[in-house]
């Protein structure tokens, strides 16, 4: 029996339908990757899961005794205490009863005895044990004030909080919003060695690739279900899309035939087919009630002129704020005119700092920088501190104007805002009450009323709906002026930039030809490269003048891994492809735990066998 099922629900807000008449089934053991376009009714489709939301018709049925639990999607600012207080409120019956006894064990109090009491009777001491499994888990201090924590962090306390109860169903809105990449694989390991239900609203689409076994889409009002990962969802949209389309023209054109033929002179009226003009009213009403597929956002980079050839030259550049501890050491880099550069790190680690040097905003602590002439900078801070809360949408792009100039071609304001989506009913909405794709649209159309040939971008993709970051992908692959990237978003890096720079711990910054993944290739390389400069001093002078070399037995198995890494990666698909049929989860209990044990003895026995041909092919 599915945990949950949903028969021909429908929802609407004022006169717009958020799900028509949808039916769904989520089965065990799922994960399921939600997908559609801003404001297309994914976390209110959430909130009806979580049994948050009523809908005008149609029926939610829950397994009994099914336990549903949500990460939400903002950071609360009113959560206040340590960790372990705050984890331990996951639990509706025990959490204020340990939150008190957490607090008496801070102060050094004696437990007051109707607490003592009330811990005995209830399943409190339960409860703290999972709370202390989870702290170790999570990598998580129980003492630490949550305020003191960084987003990321944050979120880890919030995720843990949601598993205390050991829910059937977790439910996940934008859950690497705001995160570093280092912090999203963890997450990626985490997830799916969860034996739950899970259903994921995510923009970022290495993660849905990772994670999901099924993509549910919403599209104007609609449910459908693609089977498989993000890829395999991509080009199966792609084609359904297509035929829609050609259904539409092949009946637009019937129903034009058919107007022309109830418009024809008065012996023809009188002549006329009654069925087929029953048809016609049928066909017409058919046509008022089509739902049209929904205008994409059609935006163009406003490109200046051209700078100088060189942009930006650092020779052994370090920056400190305190006289030992460098956020920049001995950095090294030329940034020419058309480079497009992505800069990974984990948060705090000082890309913000970088991307200051490189336009000139901070000077080093030690070494020279020498920019280039005739810069145009556009720069999209993480904070969107360019918007205006007090103000309008068309406010906070016009600045009092009535056309804007892109590419040297005037557009009224009004038409300007819809090439970011927005209708002009929006135009007048306060910049506060916009959602968050909404307001990453609205900076990004301030961003580009003006010329540049600089542009830089710090976390871009936050909130935007996948149709708009691709669309903003493909703008900054046909950009012609430089780029200076910060971004989680590993596939969105992977399409765009030409080369990568990454922060690798004390102040170190490497720089790599390529996006993420060819990161991941060379790494192996070059930390085996620097291991075999720094040799120890007592393998010195043995080691000169013998370079390093294959043995007979290394040689044959570098022939013999490409061959073993293919028939893991099939193994791994055909797993990957069974595991995404919601029949399988019909099966007993063990026989699904069994299959998914083997899927991460497979997973793991392919990125050994990777980490090991890396190792070969690097000597």
């Amino acid at each position: 029996m599915a945990l949950i099922q949903l028969k021909n629900l429908s929802l609407s807000f004022g006169d717009r339908p958020l799900l028509d008449a949808v039916n769904l089934s989520i089965e065990a053991k799922e994960r399921i990757a939600l997908v559609g376009r801003n404001g297309a009714g994914k976390s209110t489709l959430l909130n009806l899961l979580q049994g948050k939301l009523e809908s005008d018709e149609g029926e939610i049925q829950f397994q009994d005794g099914l336990l549903v639990r949500k990460l939400r999607q903002e950071i609360p600012n009113d959560l206040d205490g340590d960790i372990q207080s705050i984890i331990a409120q996951g639990h509706y019956r025990c959490g204020e009863l340990l939150k008190s006894y957490y607090q008496s064990i801070r102060q050094g109090d004696e437990i007051p005895a109707g607490l003592q009491t009330k811990l005995n009777d209830s399943d409190a001491w339960a409860i703290d044990q999972r709370v202390k499994t989870l702290l170790s888990k999570f990598e998580l201090t129980a003492e630490t004030q949550f305020f003191n924590l960084s987003g990321g962090l944050k979120r880890r306390v919030l995720l843990a909080q949601c598993l205390l109860d050991e829910p059937d169903v977790l439910l996940l809105d934008e859950p690497t919003n705001h995160l570093d990449i280092s912090t999203i694989e963890w997450l990626e390991k985490l997830l799916m060695g969860l034996n739950i239900t899970l259903v994921i609203v995510s923009h970022d689409r290495s993660f849905i690739n990772t994670l999901a076994t099924r993509i549910i889409d919403l599209d104007r009002g609609r449910l459908t279900s693609w089977p498989g990962n993000f890829n395999q969802y991509v080009a199966g949209k792609e084609k359904a899309l297509e035929d829609e389309l050609n259904q539409q023209k092949a009946f637009d054109k019937k129903l034009s035939q058919e107007e022309t033929w109830i418009r024809k002179g008065i012996q023809a009226r009188r002549t006329r087919n009654e069925g087929r003009v029953r048809a016609l009213k049928k066909m017409r009403q058919q046509r008022s009630q089509r739902r049209t597929i929904q205008q994409s956002a059609s935006f163009e980079l406003n490109q200046g002129s051209l700078s100088g050839q060189l942009v930006a030259e650092l020779v052994d550049v370090s920056f400190r704020y305190s006289e030992n501890q460098f956020t920049i050491k001995d950095f090294n880099t030329t940034v020419l005119r058309g480079d497009k550069i992505g800069i990974i790190g984990p948060n705090g680690c000082g890309k913000s700092t970088l991307i200051k040097l490189l336009t000139g905003d901070l000077s080093a602590t030690d070494g020279t920088i020498k920019l280039g002439t005739r810069l145009q900078p556009a720069y999209l801070d993480q904070q969107r501190s360019t918007i205006r809360e007090d103000r309008s949408l068309l406010d906070n792009i016009a600045e009092g104007r009535s056309e804007v100039v892109v590419n040297g071609k005037s557009i009224h304001i009004m038409s300007y805002i819809q090439e970011f989506l927005f209708s002009p009913d929006r135009a007048q909405t306060p910049a506060s009450a916009l959602s968050g794709g909404e307001r990453n649209r609205l900076t990004l159309a301030k961003l580009f009323t003006k010329p540049f040939n600089l542009l830089i971008l710090d976390e871009p993709t936050n909130d935007l709906d996948i149709d708009t970051l691709e669309l903003l992908e493909q703008k900054l692959v046909d950009y012609q002026g430089t780029l200076l990237l910060v971004s989680h978003d590993r596939t969105f890096i992977n399409n765009i930039v030409t080369s990568t720079l990454v922060f690798e711990g004390e102040g170190r910054v490497n720089e790599y030809v390529g996006g993420y993944d060819d990161w991941l290739r060379q790494r192996p390389a070059v930390e085996t490269a620097e291991k075999k400069s720094q040799p120890k001093k007592s393998e010195a002078k043995s080691n000169a003048g013998k370079p390093k070399e294959l043995s007979y037995n290394d040689k044959r198995e570098l022939e013999s891994l490409p061959n073993k890494i293919e028939k893991l990666e099939l193994e791994l698909e055909q797993l990957q492809l069974e595991l995404s049929n919601p029949d399988f989860y019909q099966q007993q209990d063990a026989i699904i735990s069994e299959k998914n044990e083997y899927l991460k003895i497979i997973q793991e026995k392919l990125e050994t066998a990777y980490k090991r041909w890396e190792e070969l092919e690097s000597i």
